[in-house]
């Protein structure tokens, strides 16, 4: 990814997370951590990477959240951020947290064993 595109998605992660935990009123949206925002080159696509807290019903509900607020996010960053074009957006699970939490509890069940 180009510096730009870098710099780009920093801030869009950073502005994303305040208009969801201060903007966004549906309350199907859980607790949720943005992990990373990967830009296109030419920066028309930003793929937002998430976590959230819960089990799979309180995973899909946020993602729907989301989805449903997918043009007020959008519109907020196009006032908030200076950019010619508005990225659309697109969201996805991040599934590495689960990956790390997963090998970690293999390591100590390998240690509780020895």
């Amino acid at each position: 990814m180009n510096m730009r595109a870098e710099r780009v998605g920093e801030q869009m992660k950073q502005e994303i997370m305040d208009i969801v935990n201060n903007k966004v009123k549906d309350p199907r949206i859980g607790f949720l951590t943005i992990t990373e925002v990967q830009l296109t080159n030419d920066l028309s696509i930003a793929t937002i990477y998430l976590t959230v807290l819960g089990n799979d019903k309180q995973i899909d509900d946020t993602f729907k959240g989301l989805e449903k607020a997918k043009g007020f996010i959008k519109s907020e960053i196009g006032s908030r951020m200076r950019l010619r074009i508005v990225p659309d957006l697109k969201f996805e699970y991040d599934e590495s947290i689960d990956y790390g939490n997963k090998i970690e509890k293999m390591i100590q069940d390998l240690h509780k064993n020895d």
